[in-house]
């Protein structure tokens, strides 16, 4: 069905515009020709002056029983400071930050922003490599770099053997709950009870915009997790960017409901910081994108209506399957709603098409889905659409104050960025800082881009792939990876999680697929926890992925976009490997190199029983 003539719900955004300077060595520098307004010396500053203007204000709340626990600006900034005094008592600095391990929670949040308060940088460590982890490697690792201060776990005996592993008895130990026996500990609500000196007046007036404000870990899928140093200037003159473009926000103070993790960039910095910058309200989402946790979002949302709603295209795609079975969820989500986005990956057409269904059915009215670009190292706002995105790939313009350089890169055009929002470098690592700028300070963040229309600025870029992800068959053909792993994914959309794609020096393309299990139960009318060889191994299961993936060899032009093999993996990734983010990113290097027995099926002759073979039509 066509959405597109059904009327749009209004919403009042900013504009974007750039000026496109073309160089004799053919790049070309995108610069946005509307100026970055003033923006306060730190995200800290806001959330003050928004405690003076609307002191009895949600600004945070998470779930407590069958309710929520609530925090307003007022009781906020009256917390921050005995736990700033906290902080600085126990000999905290830019040498020994604060360690965040567990998850979202407003004294996670309280912690984080006493810590900023008087210049002390944090780290949200990501709860997986305390939790899900069997090494602690990749914790272990972090730990040695940051050499904390502090450490901070919600509840101690939850997150005991990762700190037993890790740290020593030395490192100061701060619990929500329950307390580890036999190392000192103190409690959260003690640190509340501190008395404050004049020297959290003096450490809050000494922080500068080059203040260090936290280090943000990558997720490591090219190896060992880097911090990522992020500034007061980073994080505030990007809200400043996100309010000039969203323009709404400044319309009425924006209300989230949001689950990302806070050790990841688009949780932490852009959708807390919505809420801070913009004297807002943000609820947390004790649910995630999964089939085991995705009934408590529904919970949530049934209880809340989000004014703005940002998620990953996973979470839509279990949104429209569940809409129309939670009619109190689906009215809140639409009631106020003023904009939807979407980030982190492509978002698939009948997800696109079964939002606007869901929201005509509700309003009769469709909700704006916009996208944008960004990563860690840029805070992470550095480019949006304002106009309404139909199709996955969009990436829009710069953001005020932002220049893009578009670098030719083979037959691919390297995307580089310069900004007040882009990292001064690596945590302790000047090597990898080096390597991440060119000899102009531009930031090369690796990925490539085009132009949605050439001869038409205005239109903006979209995402073509990384630069580096692409390869060559043994004929020479070039593959696009991103299309073709994009392609598959389509077509066996909603059983499908992700594919890794093969056929670097080889005859043909290959995918190793990771199936959607709970998706493929569903479809074969099977439990949830039915063993995975048996819900892979249901004819129409098996089914599904043929016919999916022959409609996909049906429209190949050739070898370079030709899926010729494919298997189903019934073994989940492992994120110990480092085949897998905490936030579900596959690492196909990762997977190619801990499975080399499985990428060899896919290429042995005769093909075995378990793998798919597709023949392209007319070759």
């Amino acid at each position: 069905m066509n959405h597109q003539a059904s009327p749009m719900r209004p919403v009042r955004l900013g504009t974007m515009s750039a000026t496109a300077e073309r160089r004799d060595d053919g790049a070309v520098v995108l610069r946005s020709t509307v100026p970055l307004g003033d923006y306060p010396r730190s995200i800290v500053d806001a959330l003050e002056a928004w405690a003076q203007k609307t002191p009895d204000a949600l600004l945070m709340a998470d779930r407590e029983g069958a309710g929520w626990r609530r925090l307003s600006f007022a009781q906020a900034l009256d917390n921050i400071v005995p736990l700033a005094q906290a902080l600085l008592d126990a000999g905290l600095s830019a040498e020994r930050p604060l360690m965040i391990l567990s998850g979202n929670e407003i004294e996670h949040f309280l912690l984080g922003m006493a810590a900023i308060w008087v210049g002390i940088p944090y780290a949200p460590i990501s709860p997986a490599y305390s939790l899900i982890s069997t090494d602690y490697g990749k914790l272990r690792h972090i730990a040695g770099l940051l050499t904390p201060g502090m450490v901070y776990a919600s509840d101690g005996q939850k997150f005991a053997p990762a700190i037993e592993a890790v740290f020593g008895a030395d490192v100061p130990l701060v619990v929500r709950s329950n307390p580890i026996g036999g190392r000192p500990v103190r409690l959260f609500d003690d640190l509340l009870e501190t008395k404050v000196t004049p020297a959290v007046a003096e450490a809050h007036q000494a922080i500068t915009p080059d203040t260090v404000a936290k280090v943000l870990f990558t997720s490591g899928s090219t190896g060992l997790p880097k911090g990522v140093i992020t500034t007061n200037r980073m994080m505030a003159c990007n809200q400043q960017m996100i309010r000039q473009a969203l323009a709404f926000l400044t319309d009425e103070p924006p209300l989230l409901l949001d689950w990302m993790p806070w050790n990841h960039v688009a949780g932490g910095s852009h959708n807390v910081g919505i809420a801070i910058y913009n004297g807002g309200s943000f609820y947390i989402d004790d649910g995630q994108p999964t089939p085991a946790r995705f009934a408590r979002t529904l919970e949530n949302l049934a209880m809340v209506q989000p004014t703005f709603f940002t998620n990953v295209p996973k979470a839509y795609e279990l949104l429209v399957a569940a809409l129309d079975d939670h009619p109190e969820a689906r009215r809140n989500l639409f009631a106020r709603l003023k904009l939807l986005q979407y980030a982190g990956a492509g978002l698939p057409q009948h997800v696109f098409e079964g939002l606007h269904r869901a929201a005509l059915a509700e309003t009769g009215e469709r909700i704006m889905i916009i996208t944008g670009y960004g990563s860690t190292e840029t805070a992470p706002f550095a480019s949006t659409t304002t106009w309404p995105v139909e199709e996955a790939g969009h990436v829009g313009l710069p953001a005020s104050g932002i220049a893009f350089k578009l670098v030719p890169s083979g037959d691919k055009t390297e995307l580089r960025l310069k900004g007040p929002n882009v990292t001064p470098g690596y945590w302790r690592d000047p090597q990898k800082t080096k390597e991440a700028f060119d000899e102009e300070g531009y930031y090369c963040i690796g990925d490539a881009v085009r132009f949605a229309d050439p001869g038409d600025i205005s239109r903006g870029l979209v995402f073509d792939g990384r630069v580096t992800e692409d390869f060559k068959l043994s004929t020479g053909t070039w593959v696009n990876f991103a299309a073709v792993r994009s392609g598959v994914i389509a077509a066996c959309a909603p059983l499908i999680r992700d594919v890794v794609i093969t056929g670097l020096d080889r005859n043909f393309i290959g995918a190793m697929i990771f199936p959607d299990l709970a998706a493929c139960a569903r479809h074969a009318g099977l439990p949830a926890d039915a063993a995975a060889d048996a819900i892979l191994g249901h004819p129409s299961v098996r089914q599904k992925f043929v016919d999916s993936l022959a409609a996909l060899s049906d429209k190949a032009t050739g070898s370079s976009n030709h899926v010729a093999r494919a298997l189903l993996l019934a073994e989940p990734p492992d994120i110990d490997r480092g085949e897998v983010t905490d936030k579900g990113s596959i690492n196909q290097r990762a997977v190619r190199t801990h499975r080399p027995e499985l990428v060899e099926s896919l290429y042995a002759e005769p093909a075995g029983p378990d793998i798919l073979v597709f023949s392209r039509k007319g070759a």
